[in-house]
C-alpha cells in the first residue's frame, strides 16, 4: 500500500489560505498534513531519484486528422510515456479539437483513461449517450466502454488525457504469469466536477495505477511540495504562473504546462500569480495509492 506523505506549504505572505478541497495549508507552528498529492520536507540529495521526469507545454503540438475515426483535426501534444515514467501509464497527453469537432468514440480493452476537461464545452460521448462536460470535468472510463468527445460550444474544447495500463494489460506485456482477464462489461458513465470536489479517487472504477485526481489551488507568494514515496505525480498547469523547484533546477510555469516527477523525489511550487495545479497519482508496480 501507498505510503501517504505529509506537507508544510510555506505562505510567503499574509494572504488568505487556500480553500482547494484538500488539507489546508499548515503554518510553522502546526502539524503537518497528509495526502497522498503532497511531499515531505526533502532528503539529501544522495539516492534520491531525479524529480523532473518530463516537462513540456503545448507550444508545437501536433495536428492529426480523422483521430479515432472522426472527420476533422485534432491538436495533439504528448507529455511523457513509457520511457519516462515507472508506473504502467501508457501516456501523458494534452488535446483539443475546435467548435463542431469530435474526437472519435472508441472502445477500451486494455486501458484505463481519464478526460479532464480543461476549456470549453461539449459532451462527452459514452456507451452511446450524451453527457454535457465543461471545465473542470473529469471523465472516468475503465476497459470494455466506448467513449468519445465532441465540441459544442464557440471556442477550443482543451482536455488533459491520462491513459494507463490495467493490471492484466501490464502482466501481458511485462510478461508476467497472468493472462489477459478479457473485456469487462460496460458500466455506468463515471463523471465527476473536479473544480467543486476537489480530489476524486478512482477506487471502484479503475483497477490500475492511477489512483487520485486532485486540484491544488495557491494564492500569489504561497508555496507547497508535492511528491509521494511510491508514486509518480503527473502535474498540469491549469492557471496562473509560478515556479517548480527541485534538485537545484528551477522550471517556470505558465498555462498548459505539464511537469511528471518522479516517484520519491520531492518538489517546490511556488505561486507568483494564483496558481490552480491539476495533479495525478500513478502509483508505481506493487503498490496502491491511498485516495483520501
Amino acid at each position: 500500500m501507498t505510503s501517504p506523505a505529509t506537507t508544510t506549504p510555506e505562505p510567503a505572505t499574509a494572504t488568505p489560505e487556500p480553500n482547494t478541497g484538500i488539507p489546508e495549508p499548515t503554518t510553522a507552528a502546526s502539524e503537518p498534513a497528509t495526502g497522498p498529492w503532497l511531499a515531505p520536507d526533502p532528503e539529501p540529495a544522495g539516492g534520491r531519484p531525479r524529480a523532473f521526469r518530463s516537462i513540456g507545454t503545448v507550444a508545437g503540438a501536433a495536428t492529426v486528422y480523422g483521430v479515432h475515426g472522426a472527420a476533422g483535426r485534432t491538436h495533439w501534444k504528448c507529455f511523457a510515456g513509457r520511457r519516462q515514467l515507472d508506473s504502467a501509464t501508457e501516456a501523458v497527453e494534452w488535446a483539443s479539437i475546435p467548435p463542431g469537432g469530435l474526437s472519435g468514440e472508441h472502445r477500451h480493452t486494455r486501458t484505463e483513461e481519464i478526460y479532464l476537461v480543461l476549456r470549453g464545452h461539449g459532451e462527452f460521448l459514452f456507451n452511446g449517450a450524451t453527457h454535457p462536460v465543461g471545465p473542470g470535468s473529469l471523465a472516468l472510463t475503465a476497459p470494455g466502454n466506448i467513449h468519445g468527445l465532441r465540441n459544442t460550444g464557440a471556442v477550443d474544447l482543451d482536455w488533459w488525457v491520462i491513459e494507463t495500463l490495467a493490471p492484466g494489460t501490464d502482466a501481458v506485456l511485462s510478461g508476467a504469469d497472468l493472462s489477459h482477464p478479457g473485456v469487462p462489461p460496460m458500466g455506468d458513465a463515471v463523471i465527476h466536477d473536479l473544480f467543486r470536489e476537489g480530489t476524486v479517487g478512482t477506487d471502484g472504477v479503475f483497477t490500475g495505477p492511477l489512483r487520485q485526481v486532485a486540484s491544488v489551488e495557491l494564492d500569489t507568494g504561497e508555496r507547497t511540495r508535492l511528491g509521494s514515496p511510491d508514486a509518480e505525480l503527473a502535474v498540469f498547469v491549469h492557471d496562473g504562473t509560478g515556479r517548480a523547484t527541485a534538485d537545484g533546477t528551477t522550471a517556470d510555469l505558465a498555462p498548459d504546462t505539464c511537469v511528471t516527477l518522479a516517484a520519491g523525489s520531492s518538489t517546490a511550487f511556488e505561486a507568483v500569480t494564483p496558481l490552480r495545479l491539476l495533479v495525478v497519482t500513478l502509483a508505481l508496480p506493487g503498490h496502491r495509492a491511498e485516495a483520501s
